[in-house]
């Protein structure tokens, strides 16, 4: 069933083989021909749905973005463990950092429902700092903006070392717990002490 709620089984292949192809290719670079032939139908079909390239980007961005948020929960008792929990989706859905870095480089105007999405997690970070789980001197938009980056720093890296490999496990297991431990340090849990943790670095 479609997103929205309406059996089409044409337009839920028009999402799944457009989000394929922004995240590969970006924008710019995408074709909605090499859409429709993924999707098993026309160009003039994709169009009857959505009016352009752009639209169709916007929707599919959307729907990730809910998919990020519905398994990460944002927590704002527990900055830390939510970015463990952003870093672990990014790199099980590779294609999802990816389709979002895309808009973020290629849309000249502000993506709305990025934006949404945004505000409502201002909100509660806003909430939480009055609550006294987060220090009130940081800007509500910096923590948020702060969290997301060193949740999807190494995520974003070209040439890290294969998940297949022993080496690269324990590298991406270290590359996370520095991540956890450096949004700790920035803020802690609850407005508790922080503990420092070394066996983040490089080895």
């Amino acid at each position: 069933m479609s997103p929205d709620g309406r059996g089409d089984s044409t337009r839920d292949r028009i999402i799944a083989a457009a989000t394929v192809e922004f995240a590969d290719r970006g924008i710019g670079a995408a074709r909605i021909d090499r859409i429709a032939k993924a999707a098993r139908t026309s160009k003039e079909r994709v169009y009857a749905y959505f009016r352009s390239k752009e639209e169709l980007y916007r929707f599919v961005s959307a729907r990730e973005l809910d998919a990020v948020a519905d398994a990460t929960r944002l927590d704002p008792a527990d900055l830390p463990r939510y970015a463990g929990r952003l870093h672990d989706y990014f790199v099980d859905h590779p294609h999802s950092r990816r389709l979002m870095r895309w808009g973020e480089l290629e849309l000249s105007n502000a993506d709305d429902t990025a934006w949404e999405t945004a505000r409502r997690k201002i909100v509660v970070l806003r909430e939480a700092q009055h609550d006294g789980l987060i220090d009130p001197a940081w800007d509500p938009l910096d923590v948020l903006v702060f969290v997301n980056r060193l949740a999807s720093a190494w995520v974003d890296q070209p040439g890290l070392p294969s998940m297949d490999t022993d080496a690269g496990t324990a590298f991406s297991a270290a590359r996370r717990e520095a991540i956890v431990d450096a949004v700790e340090r920035l803020f802690p849990p609850g407005g508790g002490p922080v503990q420092t943790n070394e066996s983040h670095r490089l080895r």
